[in-house]
């Protein structure tokens, strides 16, 4: 092909078609890639949390002190006493466990004159909407022992009303920051998961990781496929019409010069 009918070939081009078909390519594997970095994310917290069950329990004032550090708080161990609010009960709404629809329980502890959000574990909830589990609370002092765990609020489609509550209170998900006015001491920034051997509590059935790496890199490859069949269709398809194109044109060219 020399350079004349090369020219001439980039300006049929069908220009909007193509940077559409880009554009498309380009996010395919932007999520794939997304997928991958998650993948990663996750198999470095598996790694960590292995490397810290082996670790003796911090303090809270031990968390506290390195809460600065790079890697963060997140999944340390720690073992703290305190005392148990027991008039103000949590009930995490949405939360599955083989299949069974219920609630995570949260309870307030007191610790030197700071209040921590604890996770007690799950209850079954009822199929009567509003109906909520009876629940026995904890009281008095206890020493207990757990993960933290940093929260992240999510995305929400109505905000939550925490006005003229009544307890236990249902709640769409954890917002500390909301919750610190329901109490006089001060909240810390994060939740103390109980251990599943605490005989306190209720189910224990939480999991660190939702979501395995592996299941992020299948996500991966689907989006990488779907990049690549993206981009053979749209070529095809661009190839297929020029052939069409040409074949009419050609015909035209036939009926002028029989005509």
């Amino acid at each position: 092909m020399n350079l004349v009918s090369f020219q001439q070939h980039i300006k049929q081009l069908n220009w909007p078609m193509v940077i559409f078909t880009m554009l498309v390519f380009s996010l395919l594997i932007k999520l794939g890639f997304w997928q991958s970095s998650r993948a990663l994310e996750k198999e470095q917290r598996l790694q960590r949390i292995s490397k810290l069950s082996q670790q003796q329990a911090l303090s809270l004032a031990q968390v506290l002190a390195i809460s600065g550090l790079q890697d963060g708080i997140n999944d340390l161990p720690v073992a703290l006493t305190g005392e148990f609010i027991a008039d103000k009960i949590f009930l995490l709404d949405n939360q599955l466990n083989n299949g069974r629809l219920g609630y995570r329980v949260f309870q307030f502890m007191t610790h030197n004159q700071q209040a921590v959000l604890v996770n007690l574990g799950w209850v079954a909830g009822s199929v009567d909407r509003q109906a909520l589990p009876e629940i026995l609370p904890l009281t008095g002092q206890h020493t207990i022992t757990g993960h933290i765990r940093e929260i992240e609020v999510g995305i929400q489609l109505q905000e939550q009303d925490l006005t003229n509550v009544s307890w236990p209170l249902r709640i769409q998900q954890i917002e500390l920051d909301k919750f610190s006015s329901f109490i006089t001491q001060p909240l810390l920034p994060f939740v103390v998961y109980l251990d599943t051997k605490e005989s306190i509590g209720f189910e224990k059935n939480w999991q660190p990781i939702v979501m395995p790496p592996e299941k992020h890199r299948a996500y991966a490859f689907q989006w990488f496929s779907l990049a690549c069949a993206w981009l053979i269709l749209m070529v095809w398809a661009a190839f297929k019409a020029s052939a069409n194109e040409r074949h009419l044109r050609d015909e035209d060219n036939t009926i002028i010069r029989k005509g």
